[in-house]
């Protein structure tokens, strides 16, 4: 699996999260769209995790920040989507 996504594909993705961080404000009060591209553009690894998000069904938003430095995206699907689902099953138990 590559580490990096193509130009292409991280623009796709940056309009998708920006699109998504404006739709839903209340989530990261304070926190200003350009601060988190601007994190984006220079952590390229942590597009493709947000990527990969994205790419199983999930809804990866800022919900805030940890310290001055830090931005926090979590998933934001209102359900586990349907690829990440997983259980266990103990007879035993």
């Amino acid at each position: 699996m590559k580490k990096i996504l193509s130009p292409r594909d991280s623009e796709a993705l940056l309009q998708t999260l920006e699109f998504r961080f404006r739709q839903n404000m209340g989530r990261h009060p304070g926190v200003d769209w350009s601060e988190v591209l601007t994190k984006l553009e220079g952590a390229p690894e942590k597009l493709r995790a947000l990527s990969e998000m994205e790419r199983t069904g999930g809804d990866p938003d800022v919900v805030g920040r940890v310290g001055a430095e830090r931005i926090v995206f979590v998933d934001c699907s209102p359900e586990t989507p349907p690829g990440r689902i997983s259980f266990c099953y103990d007879r035993e138990a």
